[in-house]
């Protein structure tokens, strides 16, 4: 794998989501161990279908470039 291909070859801007648990944070932790960067601030919402708070954090390739 070249420094500019991604893991799977996924898009170079991934929206890591799902309940903002100890699993989210250990699935964000592993892409940046994978060379995934933080890309903005998380979010967080409440879900009301689910009763439990939903989290968001993009990610881009550590070669990506983006522009904020």
């Amino acid at each position: 794998m070249s420094a500019y291909q991604t893991p799977d070859d996924r898009p170079s801007y991934r929206l890591l989501t799902g309940k903002d648990d100890r699993a989210f944070c250990e699935r964000v932790s592993e892409a940046l161990e994978q060379g995934w960067r933080l890309y903005g601030s998380p979010s967080i919402s409440w879900d009301t279908a689910e009763n439990c708070m939903k989290a968001a954090q993009a990610v881009v390739w550590h070669e990506a470039d983006v522009v904020k």
